[in-house]
């Protein structure tokens, strides 16, 4: 059974609260604006971006998310811009001043890029006839899939930090140090394992969206 089974909440809670979170990024990014603060207007509209996924997707590929994974990955943004624009009137948002927000940011945000690599892959092994994986390849490239990203996300941190040291500008993505640099990469693996290891459950129907995209536009070239 499903998670969002076992809690009880309909499809029609779903999309209002996907549609609550982006209302409230609209509003998040009009903070950044009023105050000025390139990191909230970058974090908030890359947030804005990536919560018009599963519209893009299924208007331009015909590829349909439930109100599940949508409400998924508009959580993952929703609590990073949280996160980064903090209280009204803080000196300090969230990432500083509540221990563990971090982690557990990343750890969202790495299931959704780890259903990401898991749907790629097993749609193509469903896709093509003479491709076969092992539930174990699958697992291993899913964990490889998210700490690749996550290394790459680190290293992006970092530059940027060290750009607006030298052009003495405030931060678009902060680091803490090593030791919350590794705990990050710990939550990104967790993330990942979850998503490895259940994706089966949540993320069939979209494989199958996705396998059906690949079909149709195999069979467009070959026509």
């Amino acid at each position: 059974m499903r998670l969002r089974d076992r809690i009880g909440i309909s499809d029609e809670w779903q999309t209002r609260l996907s549609r609550l979170m982006l209302f409230a990024m609209v509003g998040l990014f009009a903070i950044g604006v009023e105050r000025g603060s390139t990191g909230i207007i970058v974090n908030t509209g890359v947030g804005l971006l990536v919560a018009q996924l599963p519209a893009v997707l299924e208007r331009d590929y015909n590829i349909a998310l439930d109100p599940g994974l949508t409400l998924w990955i508009s959580s993952a943004v929703f609590l990073h811009a949280v996160g980064v624009v903090g209280l009204p009137g803080a000196e300090q948002n969230f990432y500083a001043t509540i221990p563990g927000w971090d982690h557990v940011t990343h750890a969202l945000s790495s299931s959704v890029v780890a259903a990401v690599g898991y749907t790629t892959v097993r749609a193509l092994e469903e896709h093509s006839p003479d491709l076969v994986l092992p539930p174990r390849f699958t697992f291993v490239f899913v964990l490889l899939f998210v700490m690749a990203f996550g290394v790459l996300w680190e290293v992006i941190e970092f530059s940027l930090g060290l750009l607006a040291t030298t052009l003495g500008s405030g931060n678009i993505l902060t680091q803490y140090g090593l030791e919350d640099t590794m705990l990050d990469l710990v939550f990104d693996t967790i993330g990942a394992i979850i998503v490895a290891t259940w994706g089966t459950a949540h993320l069939t129907d979209v494989v199958g969206h996705v396998e059906g995209w690949l079909d149709r536009n195999a069979g467009d070239s070959d026509s």
